[in-house]
């Protein structure tokens, strides 16, 4: 290279190749960096908080919270050992052991006097040793003052303070009277171990592994364990009244939930408990007041957990049943529920009050179809409107067949196809409260030839738009004060996507609403308290927002009156006045739509005709179980013969004829011990007789 260009060097190529020197110079470092941080992330040799700021904040914040506590954990640890030196220094100067071993020989009076000199001698070495511990003390204080003395007592301290300490096994742990243990747990991981022995959740043996150490969370401490090999997290979620009480919490404060996906595993459980009645206090107000209109495509605000979560409820491609004992916050759900739907113009209602009343009078102002009251008319108009409902479900669907795949991929509403004016099939919402006033409707119909009742009808017509309609972009919504397999029949429930259960009578009502076996998975809304107002069991369709991944959840939904109810539907009312969609009763046309009764029974398929006579032994059965068929899981073929008094060889005979067979299952007894035993599955026997029904059916057409 010439002397000339190194005068001559361009700048600024002399800064780029400067820079490209450093960063080849500097990648090593950045990939040592990378390297050294991804060890420190997954080694197990550095503590799990040293590895995010969260677990460090709360490590330091329980060190200091150690730091504080020490001097009066050391204190009562003195004490403790200090009771526990006097307790074996009276049992050995009492010759506890020697006494009981001569009471046990009965030889306690010839061993009296002995037992009399031995315990003179041991009260002399006592004062003995007294005596010398004070001289020993006089001699220190004069040869080496005050210090020595001081010395002298931490050393006794210490011994005291290790002898007394709180650890399993050791002597003299055992309280003559347990006191409470509320969060005690938060400070002494050792207690929740106990409690968790002492629901039956884990054996003698067997601990908890520490996941998350314990820390504030809300109104509550939280906590995550992992399991015992072998030992299920829904297992704790079922027993979570127990582990409530070996916490000494009420159930209500104790949250079990299953950790689940990324992270989680069948034997991690997340435990919150909180510090209060987490349900008590003034009721939270619905956030739908406080905005100008809502997507119906979003999840509508329905309620908080009892961390204080809000708990959003997804509404399109579902339906919601809710189920109730009268004045428990039924309807308020239910209108919580159908409040965001208003908020949006593009939705069309269909709103059917079998109570009548103010309930739902404001609704007339959106709704395009309306029906308040429990008269026959009543009844007869929501028959015809469903029926109408029925037959623009077939028509979209044939509408939808012709959209190209872009628009319409996959035979299924989209938002975009709700709200094109042009296509006419917006979302529809048809809520029926109190709809045990429809359903148990006994005039008789005739439906394709066959004869029915109009509840029945009305039954049918409901499935088919729980079944089919979501797709269509049709949201059922029911609720019930009578959530009994008569009211609504398994053909309907069966096909209710989500389901809000508040406070039932018992068990059998609360699996009626929230589906077979929940209170056996923990979940019954019967043992809710009667002062909860508005707190209910949900079990989402899919995952709502703010649930996690749990199979159902404790809710306590939002408070929406009937004035703030009424603002939302005057709310709605001009929202849809300036879309135009206003339509129907709201904008003053009351006149049904076209009904071709012969497609709609064409669509439902099999109407359940007059009751078919069921052969023997599947009539006797249906009978002596009623309402249990639905609820009991499992019934022993003993109690059934039994209960008919028929013989088991020629019972077993007739039911495999049937096309039933009985199977193994698990009965458990009144002691809690579980046998195995020959019987049938409900869902068999139901499947029985559906199956024998549906061929009677056929025969006749």
């Amino acid at each position: 290279m010439n002397p000339s260009d190194e005068t001559h060097r361009d700048p600024v190529n002399e800064v780029e190749r400067k820079v490209f020197d450093a960063e080849i110079v500097d990648e090593p470092r950045r990939e040592r960096a990378r390297r050294f941080a991804k060890w420190w992330l997954n080694s197990p040799r550095v503590p799990s908080w040293l590895k995010s700021w969260p677990l460090l904040r709360q490590a330091l914040l329980d060190a200091a919270a150690w730091v504080l506590r020490s001097p009066w954990t050391f204190l009562r640890a003195v004490v403790r050992g200090a009771v526990l030196v006097v307790r074996q220094w009276r049992r050995w100067l009492r010759v506890h052991d020697y006494r009981e071993a001569a009471e046990e020989s009965e030889k306690l009076a010839d061993k009296f006097l002995e037992i009399r000199s031995l315990t003179l001698f041991r009260w002399k070495v006592t004062g003995s040793v007294a005596l010398a511990a004070i001289g020993a003390g006089v001699v220190l204080s004069v040869l080496f003052g005050l210090s020595a003395l001081w010395a002298v007592s931490a050393a006794v301290a210490v011994v005291l303070a290790v002898t007394g300490r709180r650890k399993e096994g050791a002597p003299g742990r055992k309280p003559v009277l347990a006191g409470p243990r509320s969060l005690t747990w938060t400070m002494d991981p050792q207690v929740l171990v106990d409690a968790f022995r002492d629901a039956k959740l884990t054996g003698k043996d067997e601990s908890l592994r520490l996941v998350e150490r314990a820390a504030r969370s809300g109104e509550g401490w939280a906590i995550t364990v992992d399991l015992p090999a072998t030992r299920k997290a829904a297992d704790v979620v079922k027993n979570r009244e127990a582990l409530a009480s070996a916490l000494a919490v009420d159930e209500v404060q104790l949250i079990a939930e299953r950790v689940r996906g990324k992270g989680g595993h069948a034997g991690r459980v997340f435990l919150w408990v909180a510090d209060d009645d987490p349900y008590s206090g003034p009721p939270p107000k619905c956030p739908l007041l406080d905005v100008d209109s809502w997507d119906a495509w979003r999840p509508i605000p329905f309620g908080r957990d009892a961390r204080n979560r809000r708990i959003d409820l997804p509404l399109v491609w579902t339906s919601l049943v809710v189920g109730a004992i009268p004045r428990q916050g039924k309807t308020f759900a239910t209108r919580l529920a159908v409040a965001g739907l208003v908020l949006d113009p593009y939705v069309r209602l269909y709103v059917f009050d079998g109570k009548g009343g103010k309930d739902w009078e404001a609704a007339e102002e959106v709704a395009h179809r309306f029906v308040c009251g429990d008269e026959d008319r009543h009844v007869a108009a929501v028959r015809d409107f469903l029926i109408e409902l029925v037959g623009e479900v077939q028509q979209r669907y044939t509408r939808m067949s012709k959209l190209d795949d872009e628009l319409c991929p996959e035979s299924k509403i989209t938002r975009t196809i709700s709200r094109d004016g042009d296509l006419g099939m917006p979302v529809t919402t048809v809520v029926l409260d109190e709809v045990q006033v429809f359903l148990d409707d006994p005039s008789p119909e005739e439906v394709g030839g066959k004869k029915t009742t109009r509840g029945a009808y009305i039954a049918d017509l409901l499935a088919y738009l729980a079944r089919k309609g979501p797709a269509a972009g049709i949201v059922v919504i029911l609720a019930t004060q009578r959530p009994d397999s008569n009211t609504i029949p398994s053909r309907l429930r069966s096909v209710l996507g989500s389901r809000f259960a508040l406070r039932v009578m018992d068990w059998r009502d609360s699996n009626i609403v929230l589906g077979e076996q929940m209170n056996t998975r923990g979940y019954d809304a019967s043992t809710l308290l009667p002062s909860h107002k508005g707190v209910g069991i949900l079990r989402p369709d899919g995952e709502a927002d703010g649930s996690g991944d749990v199979l159902a959840m404790t809710v306590r939904t939002y408070y929406l009156p009937n004035p703030e109810w009424r603002t939302i539907c005057n709310q709605g009312r001009k929202l849809r006045e300036a879309a135009g969609t206003l339509t129907g009763h709201a904008a003053g046309d009351t006149t049904s739509g076209s009904i071709d009764s012969s497609a709609v029974a064409h669509a439902l398929g099999a109407v359940p005709s007059e009751p078919t006579e069921l052969p023997d032994p599947l009539g006797a059965i249906l009978k002596y179980l009623g309402d249990d068929l639905e609820t009991r899981e499992f019934v022993p073929t003993a109690e059934l013969t039994d209960a008919l008094g028929m013989e088991p060889t020629a019972f077993g005979r007739r039911m495999g004829d049937l096309g039933c067979q009985p199977r193994r299952g698990r009965l458990v007894g009144e002691d809690g011990t579980a046998r195995q035993v020959r019987g049938y599955y409900s869902a068999d026997l139901r499947a029985a007789i559906e199956e024998h029904r549906t061929g009677t059916d056929e025969g006749r057409t």
